[in-house]
Formats: C-alpha cells, structure tokens, sequence
C-alpha cells in the first residue's frame, strides 16, 4: 500500500445524500472538427492554463426525465476494493481497514485511452453505495451518466464513489463524528485511494508517486453535496497539489474569506491554477452558511478568487435553484450541471 504524507484541520457543514448529471460537448473517443479546433483555442488561452473551455450556464439545468431510464450504451460499475488506515489513528499505521469504493467506468472504457478521474463523496446518513448503488443494484445516477454520456453532454470519465465511513458504515449518520472524519480522509484520499484507483484504471497519471498524481491534477475533481461538500472543501485544503477542480454544494467549512485565500497562498499555487464550482437551493437549511462562505471568498481584495462563469477569467462560481430544499434531487442537479461543463 502505498504511503505518502498529508496532515489535517478543522470544522464545518451539514448531511445528506444524492445522484447526479450533465449537459454539452463530445465524446472522448470520438475525434471531430470542433473538437480540433477547441483543443487549438485552449493552447492559445491562458498560455495552455486552460483545461475547461466550456461556460458555465446563467441558471441551473434540469435533467431530461428521459435520462433516468436505462441506457443502450451502459457504463460498468465495479466494487473496487483496498486498504488504508483507521482515520483517527492514521499516522500510527496501527490498524488496517478494508473498505470499498464503487467505480464508474464509461461505456466503451478502453486501456489505449486516458480519462479524466471524479471523485463523488457521500454526505451524511450514507455510504459509498447511495450515488451510483452498486454492480448488482445500480442507482438513477448511473442512468443520468450513461445517457448524457451516450448524448456526448458529459465527456466519458470514470467516476469514483468513495466513503469517509471509518470503522462503522453508519459513521455517517454521527454528525460530530462525520465532521472529523471529514477533516481526516484527505490522509486516506491521498495517501491509498488515489493511487490505488489510478494505479489500476487507465487515467492521465503516468504513476502513482507523489509527483505523478500532482502532475495529473488537471485531469482529477472532487465533488460532494452536504456533508460530502464539507469532504470538498476539505480535500481543497489539503490536496490543492492533487485536485484542480472542486464542486461543493449546500455545507460550508468557514465564513472567513481570508482563510480560504490562505490555503491558496500557502500552497504556492495561482489563481488560475483551480476552479470552484458551487450550487446549493434558496430553501435548504445549508443555503445561507454556504452562500456567506462564497460571498466572503469572493470578496478577498488581491484576486486570490476570481467569480466567473469561465476558467480564463477565474476560479469561483455560484448557481443557486430557487426553492431548492435540501435533498437528493437536487443534489443531482448541481452534480449534473458541473459534469455537463468540465473538461469540455
């Protein structure tokens, strides 16, 4: 198992559950002209700092009803398994758990080809299962991917569902306990998780090192609703070195603005060199921590957090759904709208 050192933190947000979704652009195993010639605009943007060449909608997109039904181009869920360390105890390598990630892999998955990787974490009350279910028991999720997939709305990736579930799969529904599990998985996301799925599935890392997967990053998301957004914003704090895209919605971690632009400028990396993007609904109980977490990034003075609905011209963005409450659907909405966009 391999080893590679992080550390950790503090506080933060709320717990649910929920699937997810898409909208625009083509295929990765398909080659066509206007392909080409974004790939060519992308070189030319930002001196190649440009990954996603796609805008952000004004509002939030639903999902075609048609895109719950079973797909004729279905994608493969595997329950891939490995080790790592009891979180609370990570450091002294004292106690091994044996835990479970459910994998998405795209229909027509093939070892000749790289693909982006998506890290989808649970919130409370739930487990590595509630997104995309597993092999023998899929949920809508996996439909919503392989339809939008087969539409070419989100590029083919493979999707991983991981769990912050220490020793009991019902830490979840712990909320103080989840809070802390959450300030710790980055030790296991990083140090276990990654280079085991990557180290197996074919991806942009050349290897499985410390400097291979931070090479990798702009091929790498995270992404989580409730308390799997504060497992995002988490995971921002921690592994900025291994993540370039970040999708929290409805949990917050914190209403200073100067102490999230500190964790940029404690990491050496630009403004350019990420991308936020958030969602939550005007009725869900997280909705206004969350949005004053936003506002006060947003409002740091030196550019650390740019708000645009674009990669070249920054780094933050806000989608809210009027009347939105706090749930699975939509949390599927938010999902959707961030898969729909990135790496386009």
């Amino acid at each position: 198992m391999n080893k590679y050192r992080l550390t950790a933190a503090l506080l933060a947000a709320t717990a649910l559950l929920s699937i997810a979704g898409c909208t625009q652009n083509t295929g990765a195993d398909s080659v066509n002209t206007e392909n080409t010639e974004d790939s060519d605009r992308r070189q030319t943007d930002m001196s190649g700092q440009t990954i996603t060449n796609a805008v952000l909608p004004e509002e939030l997109e639903t999902i075609s009803r048609d895109y719950y039904s079973e797909s004729d181009q279905p994608g493969t869920l595997t329950e891939f398994e490995y080790d790592t360390y009891e979180s609370m105890t990570y450091d002294q390598e004292d106690t091994v758990l044996h835990k479970r990630a459910i994998v998405y892999l795209p229909y027509g998955y093939s070892e000749d080809m790289e693909y982006n990787v998506f890290y989808l974490m649970h919130g409370g009350w739930s487990d590595e299962t509630t997104y995309l279910g597993t092999p023998g028991q899929p949920n809508v999720f996996k439909n919503v991917l392989d339809n939008a997939i087969a539409d070419r709305k989100i590029l083919p990736m493979i999707v991983v569902c991981p769990t912050y579930n220490n020793e009991s799969n019902t830490d979840s529904s712990n909320y103080s306990l989840a809070l802390q599990l959450t300030e710790n998985y980055h030790n296991e996301l990083v140090n276990d998780l990654i280079p085991a799925i990557e180290g197996t599935y074919s991806t942009y890392a050349k290897d499985t090192t410390p400097e291979g997967l931070s090479a990798s990053r702009d091929h790498r998301a995270f992404c989580g609703f409730s308390m799997g957004s504060v497992a995002t914003w988490r995971t921002f704090q921690y592994c900025l070195d291994y993540f370039r895209y970040f999708m929290p919605s409805s949990g917050s971690l914190t209403s200073d603005g100067e102490y999230m632009a500190d964790i940029v400028r404690d990491s050496g990396h630009d403004w350019n060199d990420f991308f936020i993007f958030a969602a939550s609904g005007t009725d869900d109980f997280a909705y206004s921590s969350f949005k004053a977490q936003i506002g006060a990034m947003a409002d740091v003075e030196d550019g650390t957090f740019r708000y645009a609905d674009n990669e070249r011209e920054g780094n933050l963005y806000f989608l809210e759904q009027e009347g939105g409450v706090h749930s699975g659907e939509y949390a599927m909405e938010y999902f959707y709208n961030g898969l729909c966009w990135i790496w386009q």
